[in-house]
């Protein structure tokens, strides 16, 4: 029996992709520091941002965040065009980020830090509690004690316990592996696999990449300001040193 053409009307259209860079370009002061970069990121998925120092890694974190104005293209948050917008009416969009330096305040306990928490999107204390203890039981153990003098790990754990504690759909990471372990590091990606599984959609940079690429479902390599590679983990796994190789001497 034939089956029955389907009418174009009942097809679903094609879900916009959860965060992508069109043409993108972005300076400080006259220096343009980053150009043409495009990239496209689907829902619930993990994306690695790889390259090396100078890149323009961050700065493109820093725009798709909303905390670095572009000089060019656009920046679409599930299709719409959000045209410059500043962090703050970002994070109301459900995108929050976790800079380089992790962000906390060193001289106020945990619990001093996750209660801050609570500023933002008006949760109450209980609700952020229950989130940031269910998801890092570590920190459980350590409200008493002043944030500075947590461990590399832990210190990371209440960064991102701050862009968890409002459960975005887009979560930026910035070289969260930096100076710390390679057991601490696969911890941490333990957490980023459990967060994509339930939905957000996560871009992370790294300099350092057999850890993120081994979570990652998609990855890009950037060099000189600019996106110059995309592909499987395992593809640019394989092909990175080529990949390295080839931008430094182009």
């Amino acid at each position: 029996m034939a089956t029955p053409a389907t009418d174009a009307a009942d097809v679903a259209p094609a879900a916009h992709p959860a965060l992508a860079m069109q043409g993108v370009r972005a300076a400080y002061d006259r220096i343009e520091v980053i150009r043409d970069v495009n990239l496209e990121m689907a829902t619930g998925s993990v994306t690695a941002l790889l390259g090396p120092n100078g890149a323009g890694k961050s700065t493109t974190l820093a725009v798709a965040s909303g905390r670095l104005r572009p000089t060019g293209g656009k920046v679409l948050i599930n299709g719409t065009d959000i045209g410059g917008q500043p962090y703050d009416a970002l994070v109301r969009r459900g995108v929050c980020s976790v800079p380089e330096g992790r962000s906390i305040f060193p001289n106020l306990s945990v619990s001093e830090n996750v209660r801050m928490w609570t500023f933002r999107g008006g949760l109450k204390r209980s609700e952020i509690e229950e989130r940031v203890y269910g998801r890092f039981p570590v920190l459980a153990s350590r409200r008493k004690q002043q944030a500075g003098t947590l461990s590399g790990g832990e210190q990371q754990m209440l960064a991102m316990s701050r862009a968890l504690s409002t459960e975005p759909s887009i979560l930026l990471l910035d070289e969260i592996s930096m100076g710390l372990a390679p057991i601490i590091v696969a911890e941490l990606y333990e957490h980023v696999v459990r967060v994509s599984s339930g939905g957000t959609s996560i871009l992370i940079v790294e300099q350092f990449a057999n850890a993120v690429l081994a979570v990652a479902d998609h990855a890009l390599v950037m060099s000189q300001g600019t996106i110059v590679y995309s592909g499987s983990p395992a593809d640019v796994r394989e092909r990175l040193a080529e990949i390295y190789l080839h931008t430094r001497h182009s």
